[in-house]
């Protein structure tokens, strides 16, 4: 469906856009769930795409595109409009026009991005929906907000495999001298340009190796060996960390340009590896690196976070949370600081050793139990657990 939204809702001179919206129906009388997408919302199309949550319920699914990507993107993309509140009265706009049909319960849910738009949708409308959901969500609260890089040193893995992971960037920095002309022939091959040196981007993928290893959850039988050739290990990196996030040529302009504007992001810890690395500050290295010109001059601005932090602190929705242990995301979650002891609806839930991957569904046993029946109960409705498919 499209439906038809003021591009800034404080401006009607400002004009209107469509959102792209995907209604994937079970019945009127089941749950409904509105999947609250940080990015495009092509991957919904797929025939084998069923949420979560969905899945557990029988619900229907409401799945909104989020304002400037793909086909959700106003006429001319004037940045200024690109704001979280702009995006959540979109939220606001849908739910209210499908709750006319879909008259049952409304659980919102998203993931990433998604699940920081989740809880920022209940934090500025808290009555449109019954529960909340986000999955590995960060609240962050500064460009690079500095809490990421310690996590990643004291927290992310075990001591020994931190200590691999470190033992690798060095190891790749170190045979740059003999990596960096293939890595150039692949962006070549690949069309990426970037607004720096290929030499310096070779650096940034080397500091970004440890967040991305903890954010997916990456197994140590599965990094390149010692004794690969410098192709294979250049192959390698574009299968793990592909650089083109880098790349001017990047579909994720509009995340960037919320990060540096609204939802912050993360640094680079630059200190171990000094003596190795071209990089001489890595300070702003989004708006430099990231951004095209006509916006790297986007200031921070902390309202947001400093919106919801307040909701959270002072109210207790039928709220669940879903974080892994391991994601460094995490350090920007809500889980280190929000304390819920005092709470009887907020919870908040961290897969031991988990990753952005976590999921209800990959939960311990007794960990998955409690969540569904949680959720069963605030929604009425028994949670349907379905057995794993035998190979």
């Amino acid at each position: 469906m499209e439906f038809t939204h003021p591009v800034d809702y404080g401006n009607a001179a400002a004009g209107l856009f469509t959102q792209r919206v995907i209604l994937m129906h079970i019945g009127f009388d089941r749950p409904t769930i509105v999947v609250t997408e940080g990015y495009g919302a092509g991957y919904a199309f797929s025939p084998r795409y069923r949420e979560e949550l969905s899945r557990y319920f029988n619900a229907n699914i409401v799945f909104c595109e989020y304002r400037f990507f793909g086909p959700s993107t106003p006429k001319g993309c004037p940045w200024q409009y690109m704001t979280y509140e702009n995006s959540l009265n979109d939220l606001h706009e849908v739910v209210t026009a499908l709750k006319s049909i879909y008259k049952g319960k409304w659980i919102a849910t998203g993931v990433s991005k998604g699940g920081t738009t989740t809880m920022c949708y209940r934090a500025y409308f808290p009555d449109d929906v019954d529960v909340s959901v986000p999955y590995v969500a960060p609240l962050t609260r500064a460009l690079e907000d500095g809490r990421h890089e310690p996590f990643i040193e004291n927290q992310t893995g075990t001591p020994v495999l931190r200590q691999l992971v470190h033992d690798d960037q060095m190891w790749f920095l170190s045979r740059k001298n003999d990596l960096l002309p293939l890595f150039e022939a692949e962006c070549n091959k690949r069309g990426y340009h970037f607004r720096t040196s290929v030499s310096e981007i070779y650096d940034y993928w080397v500091l970004e190796y440890s967040f991305a290893y903890g954010q997916w959850g990456t197994k140590r039988e599965t990094i390149v060996s010692r004794h690969a050739s410098n192709q294979e290990v250049v192959d390698w990196m574009f299968q793990f960390n592909d650089p083109s996030y880098f790349a001017i040529e990047t579909p994720y302009v509009p995340f960037n340009y919320q990060a540096a504007h609204e939802i912050g992001y993360y640094g680079y810890d630059t200190k171990p590896f000094a003596p190795y690395l071209q990089i001489l500050d890595t300070h702003n290295y989004m708006l430099r690196i990231m951004m095209p010109d006509s916006l790297q001059n986007t200031k921070f601005d902390k309202t947001l976070y400093k919106t919801v932090k307040k909701y959270l602190e002072k109210n207790d929705p039928k709220m669940l949370y879903i974080y892994g242990e391991w994601d460094p995301w995490t350090a920007s979650g809500v889980y280190p600081w929000l304390d819920t002891s005092h709470k009887k609806n907020l919870q908040i839930y961290v897969q031991p050793m988990g990753s952005h991957g976590s999921r209800i569904g990959n939960m311990p046993a007794v960990m998955k139990e409690k969540i569904l029946r949680q959720l069963s109960d605030w929604l009425g409705e028994e949670a349907v657990v379905e057995e794993p498919e035998k190979k």
